[in-house]
């Protein structure tokens, strides 16, 4: 079940992402204001997609009054500010296209927008099905004790992994069914290094995202990622390494239903800077 709702959730996530470059992209071409007023603010925003649903010309954003752009504005914060500047710039002159042009465009993001509400809502609903099937899982509270893991991060990674036991006979064989492992190709020689091509994208993007937020949140995933970024390792590359140790990390607490404890998944760390 937890499969099931989280790669629909994921899915719709990067069906917005598909139609929110074709609306970057349509008003690139007719409504260059549009994409300096609202990408600010977020083009999939409800603000932003209310305006744009009102108005979807240059002309008729122009015409928007500040009471208009403030009731569109109202979950933010400094609503005056904003609303004044936003009709600034919808108000400033800009290339544009002969008015049927124009026309033809504005009924393809009016699409566009629908769509896009559309999707928000139906993310919105499916977030609520993944922390509600996640939250019944008796591996949750571990996978949510891990850094950079929330609700949704956490059941994209058990969805992945799954939970059959002694599926992972050890921490490398989860790795390398992560992706985050590295591969060795040895020839006399001849040693090389390099990532693997072939993985699992929805849970190579998951682990990714985790490692990315775990250098917000825990000093000892921060310090690791900093040492790996000193030796001129790529920020994606030390990103990968990142995700690989937690990955092991992840594999020892489900292997003794432990909780992460930041002392003891790191305290290889410890002795080596002691040393």
């Amino acid at each position: 079940a937890v499969k099931v709702v989280t790669r629909a959730h994921q899915t719709l996530i990067w069906e917005r992402t598909r139609h929110l470059l074709r609306l970057r992209v349509a008003l690139r071409d007719y409504f260059p204001a549009a994409l300096e007023a609202y990408t600010p603010l977020g083009l999939t925003s409800t603000p932003v997609l209310t305006l744009l649903a009102k108005a979807p010309t240059p002309d008729m954003a122009a015409a928007l009054t500040l009471r208009q752009i403030t009731a569109a504005l109202k979950s933010r914060r400094d609503i005056e500010t904003k609303a004044a500047a936003l009709q600034q710039v919808l108000r400033a002159e800009h290339l544009g296209q002969p008015a049927p042009v124009t026309t033809a465009y504005a009924a393809t993001v009016r699409s566009l927008v629908a769509i896009l509400t559309t999707l928000n809502s139906e993310i919105a609903n499916l977030e609520k099905d993944v922390s509600a099937h996640f939250g019944e899982h008796p591996d949750a509270e571990i996978l949510l004790s891990q850094p950079g893991l929330g609700v949704v991060l956490g059941a994209r990674v058990l969805a992945e992994f799954g939970d059959a036991p002694g599926r992972y006979t050890s921490a490398k064989a989860r790795k390398n069914y992560a992706g985050t492992s590295p591969i060795t190709r040895q020839s006399g020689k001849t040693r090389v290094v390099s990532a693997r091509h072939i993985h699992n994208d929805r849970l190579v993007d998951a682990l990714h995202m985790q490692a990315s937020c775990a250098l917000l949140h825990d000093e000892q995933v921060r310090a690791y990622y900093d040492q790996l970024r000193a030796r001129d390792v790529s920020h994606n590359a030390a990103l990968r390494q990142v995700g690989n140790r937690l990955v092991g990390i992840l594999h020892g607490c489900l292997k003794t239903h432990t909780h992460y404890d930041q002392a003891t998944a790191w305290s290889h760390r410890q002795h080596t800077l002691a040393a």
